[in-house]
């Protein structure tokens, strides 16, 4: 027998103490206990069907009764590994009602952050590149038969100043921002419709590639539709609103400006209806 089987069979041979399980009597249940930042490899599914291959940063939690010293860590990667790494936005609550299981917990949550890649046509010449964006989804499993979503999307989009606009013979100052989108709805909403609300509301949306008739008819078209850092989020907003299933909704902006040494930023936070 190898010393690793005999070690194995030492311990098969004792009862280890479980301190997780003794009794706490502080009287202080703790809102959440698990791990964070467990990188894990997941398949997203596309809303045409098809699975994206990406590296999703995974936090895991439950709720932990005043009368319990600890939870037991191991449970939660257990949990993750068995459930496997495919990932839909229409059913995404399978790890967290297994803790609810495994731990014996009221509540609990996973999130996953992932980078999410799109491939996008160039407006003139068609060439195709991928651009990333960055998703978070947030699960959590209660009493109630169907868990709460909330999903995230961190957009980078092209703004066009439209008071540098109106007083400028030449030209107008425009900047790269980032818009950070989350929404809880009725029905499901895939990551692609989220992305779309955000960059239909700026003055752009970005390219990784563009050759020069892509470039002017880029330029050209934020010149066109000028927004403020509070005409965008109000943009993102109404579309919101006007979406049908979207129940809550939060969307802030950060503009990089190109001739200040700030950022220019808005928020709106929703229940809709």
């Amino acid at each position: 027998m190898s010393r690793l089987g005999q070690w194995a069979h030492m311990g098969s041979m004792q009862e280890l103490t479980d301190t997780q399980n003794e009794r706490d009597d502080r009287n202080l249940p703790i809102d959440r206990v698990g791990i964070k930042s467990l990188k894990h490899p997941v398949e997203v599914l596309e809303r045409d069907g098809e699975l994206q291959h990406t590296i999703a940063d995974v936090s895991l939690a439950v709720d932990l009764p005043h009368e319990k010293r600890g939870t037991h860590m191991s449970r939660f990667v257990e949990a993750l590994n068995e459930h496997g790494n495919y990932l839909d936005v229409r059913d995404p609550g399978e790890v967290p009602r297994q803790l609810q299981k495994r731990l014996e917990a009221e509540r609990a949550w996973v999130t996953y952050q992932f980078p999410f890649f799109r491939s996008k046509e160039a407006p003139v010449t068609g060439k195709r590149s991928r651009l990333s964006y960055e998703v978070r989804l947030e699960v959590e499993a209660g009493k109630a038969e169907r868990e709460s979503l909330v999903l995230t999307v961190i957009v980078p989009v092209t703004t066009l100043c439209p008071c540098s606009k109106a007083i400028s013979e030449r030209g107008a100052h425009n900047q790269r921002g980032i818009v950070t989108f989350s929404i809880r709805s009725s029905k499901v909403i895939w990551i692609e419709d989220a992305i779309e609300i955000v960059e239909e509301s700026a003055s752009s949306e970005l390219y990784s590639l563009l050759k020069r008739p892509d470039e002017k008819a880029v330029t050209e078209r934020a010149y066109d539709h000028p927004v403020f850092v509070e005409d965008l989020v109000r943009n993102v907003a109404q579309r919101s609103e006007k979406q049908g299933s979207i129940l809550w909704y939060r969307v802030e902006a950060e503009n990089f400006e190109s001739i200040h040494n700030h950022s220019a930023y808005a928020e709106i936070e929703n229940e809709v209806g």
